[in-house]
């Protein structure tokens, strides 16, 4: 097929803010290959501001479970007349949208069988295996991506509290899943440290965050906490107040990385190899890679398997500092 004949494409990315951030540099390197093509993405409702000011992207469709909702999706989606789908979710939701459109479906290799493998065995088959944003081009094997890394766009004003010539540095403690999480005690610590060192301490994460945002906050001398309700556009634009900022393997991670800030992740229980280090940005991974129980898991645990923790434990707050220090001398 010659895509520069084609002029409609779908795009499935159901969640979550990290994934779907991680599909941009695909859509703008379609749109750079034939800038006639139309790009329609499906996605959750509660993601609809990660691509809503996107240029690449013509329309966007909200996903939902309910039955009428999801007959009306299909009712629209098969009335365009799609020449392509690129399904990058590749689950059952994805499948049942799938199935209805009599067109090409490109989907995303999710090597389920490798990852076990790794996590379990240690075998390691995804030594060479590139990032997510590349396995999802590598799914649709018709263009290139260029040089570029993550986008995201927002008209939000950043808060007044940061319209200062402050030396912000955001804090995002929040993720998930418990072994992805850098112990709540060290970003206490590491904060104190921050304070210690002339910066202004950001908090920044959303609805699941507030509470662990506020413990921290309430142990360090004058914090900014701007953790909100999944507001994403007002966190970017916080977030771009900040030279630097400290996250977990989390969607933030990505946010960072979307809007050129450098990012300091710690990552515990994932590794390289899954794909989801910041892609193209001015970033450092703290990890204990020489620790033969990691990876534990591909997507996080509620408890450390081994008790020990030491992925995490054993990257000090005295560690994270030195680690600023490199990535603001790359600025």
């Amino acid at each position: 097929m010659n895509l520069g004949k084609v002029k409609k494409i779908l795009v499935i990315r159901l969640s979550s803010l990290g994934d779907i951030l991680l599909t941009t540099p695909l859509l703008r390197s379609i749109k750079k290959t034939n800038s006639d093509i139309s790009i329609d993405f499906i996605l959750r409702e509660e993601y609809e501001d990660i691509l809503v000011h996107n240029p690449n992207i013509n329309k966007l469709y909200k996903y939902a479970e309910s039955k009428l909702e999801k007959q009306i999706l299909f009712n629209s989606i098969i009335a365009q007349n799609y020449e392509i789908v690129i399904d990058l979710q590749n689950n059952i939701r994805s499948r049942e949208l799938t199935r209805i459109l009599e067109c090409p479906v490109f989907k995303l290799k999710k090597r389920h069988i490798d990852k076990f493998l790794f996590v379990y065995l240690k075998i390691n088959k995804l030594k060479d295996a590139p990032p997510i944003p590349v396995r999802y081009a590598n799914a649709f094997d018709m263009i290139e991506l260029d040089d570029n890394g993550l986008d995201f766009e927002t008209d939000n004003q950043p808060n007044e509290q940061l319209q200062t010539d402050e030396k912000f540095i955001g804090i995002c403690p929040g993720a998930k899943h418990y072994t992805k999480r850098w112990p709540k005690g060290y970003y206490i610590e590491l904060g104190k440290l921050l304070e210690s060192n002339n910066y202004e301490v950001v908090l920044l994460g959303g609805k699941d965050d507030l509470d662990l945002c506020d413990e921290i906050a309430k142990e360090l001398s004058n914090p900014i906490n701007l953790c909100n309700e999944n507001d994403v556009m007002q966190t970017a634009a916080d977030m771009m107040m900040c030279k630097a900022v400290y996250c977990n393997d989390s969607g933030l991670m990505h946010l960072a990385a979307a809007v050129n800030v450098p990012a300091i992740a710690f990552f515990g229980s994932t590794v390289r190899e899954f794909g989801f280090f910041p892609y193209k940005s001015n970033s450092l991974v703290m990890e204990r890679d020489e620790l033969q129980c990691r990876p534990c898991t591909h997507i996080g645990k509620k408890w450390c398997p081994q008790r020990h923790f030491s992925c995490m434990l054993e990257i000090t707050p005295e560690d994270a500092i030195e680690s600023l220090n490199l990535v603001m001398e790359q600025i």
